[in-house]
């Protein structure tokens, strides 16, 4: 159970691209988060970090690696932060997608120190649940401030 969620049903387990696999992987679950309540959502997505850190942890000490590439729940956590409180549109999930895996690989500051200074399972998913945050400050602000997408 722990590397079929780890790698997100073996996503992770692609030699090509599986961070960018295992993020297109996630959008039927936000599509799924989608049709719940706000309140309902955030708590999946609080629950969903959890259970990420505990199967990060796992799958590390398994294959005795940090932050394998094979590793992809964070990416799947990082993008259903991402789409929080936005519309689930094609424009938002595509924008989404974008933006917040250019700042998941170019990992500018805080995303790069948090995943250099934090070990194990949370440091793992920490970088990517501050990619979705960005990612969704960023889209909330262009949304809400010009009314773009």
């Amino acid at each position: 159970m722990v590397q079929l969620l780890a790698t997100w049903f073996y996503l992770g387990k692609s030699p090509w691209a599986p961070g960018t696999l295992g993020t297109l992987g996630a959008v039927p679950l936000v599509w799924l988060l989608a049709q719940l309540h706000p309140l309902a959502y955030m708590g999946w997505a609080l629950a969903l970090c959890v259970i990420s850190v505990f199967v990060a942890t796992a799958h590390e000490l398994k294959l005795g690696v940090h932050d394998s590439g094979e590793i992809v729940i964070d990416e799947v956590v990082g993008f259903v932060v991402a789409m929080t409180w936005l519309p689930f549109s094609w424009v938002f999930c595509l924008s989404a997608f974008l933006l917040f895996r250019f700042l998941d690989i170019w990992k500018p500051f805080p995303i790069g120190w948090l995943d250099r200074k934090i070990q194990g399972g949370i440091g793992v998913v920490t970088d990517d649940v501050a990619a979705g945050i960005i990612t969704n400050m960023v889209l909330q602000l262009v949304y809400f401030k010009t009314g773009f997408l």
